[in-house]
């Protein structure tokens, strides 16, 4: 594990000590945002996965780790989580299920039409909303810097197979502009979860699949309040 672990890293434990994740101190961490993604998402036995944005690995990891999946392709654009997310895949002997690529979403270094699933835990701000973060790493991953929500779902629908499907988590108050986008790029909203601070507050995120040239009809599952089993971990 020394080896995997640079000096300015931690290693942190998940689901009951099956999983550890390295991570920054002081850089980006992940939030409980991607494990609830991660128990969204639809996926059947055998399915390829590609996790766009994949950060240091945490939704590939979890779902290889507690999912029947085929396999996942994680792509990420920053060098240094690229390099975590990799190292996190070795710490957890998973080089059989998940291959973590150095890459850039807007210019996919994938082949097109492939996937069954495409999962993202995306950039919630526009690029002009509030204080843009010092740290890079982490004002990439919370302002549309380097991943537009128009290049998420532009990479989304070059790799899907038809009847393949997108899952992300994005501000609820965005509701209305990811449908718009998403219908215009063929991709069907099917199932959709609401996530509340608490009952007494206004939505705060959704999680969100989409099918690529899926016929109309919506799922609206019950809500998640707070974070949902992630509220004590």
């Amino acid at each position: 594990m020394a080896l995997l672990r640079k000096a300015d890293e931690t290693v942190d434990t998940f689901l009951n000590g099956k999983l550890r994740i390295i991570q920054s101190q002081r850089g980006y961490r992940f939030s409980v945002d991607a494990l609830l993604l991660a128990e969204f998402v639809s996926i059947k036995d055998e399915n390829l996965v590609i996790d766009l944005g994949a950060g240091s690995g945490i939704i590939s990891l979890f779902l290889a780790t507690k999912r029947k999946v085929g396999f996942i392709v994680g792509i990420e654009l920053q060098k240094e989580l690229a390099s975590q997310a990799q190292r996190n895949v070795a710490l957890n002997e998973l080089e059989r299920k998940i291959a973590i690529i150095q890459g850039d979403l807007r210019h996919l270094p994938l082949a097109r039409g492939f996937a069954d699933v495409v999962v993202c835990n995306p950039p919630y701000r526009q690029q002009t909303s509030g204080r843009i973060n010092p740290d890079e790493s982490k004002a990439i991953a919370r302002h549309e810097i380097a991943a537009s929500l128009d290049a998420i779902l532009a990479a989304a629908k070059a790799l899907l197979k038809p009847g393949g499907r997108l899952t992300l988590i994005y501000p609820a108050n965005r509701l209305t502009e990811v449908f718009t986008k998403m219908t215009t790029e063929g991709l069907e909203p099917k199932r959709l979860q609401i996530i509340f601070p608490d009952s007494a507050s206004y939505a705060k995120l959704a999680l969100i699949e989409g099918r690529l040239q899926g016929r109309s009809g919506l799922k609206i599952l019950p809500p998640i309040f707070g974070q949902g089993r992630y509220s004590v971990l």
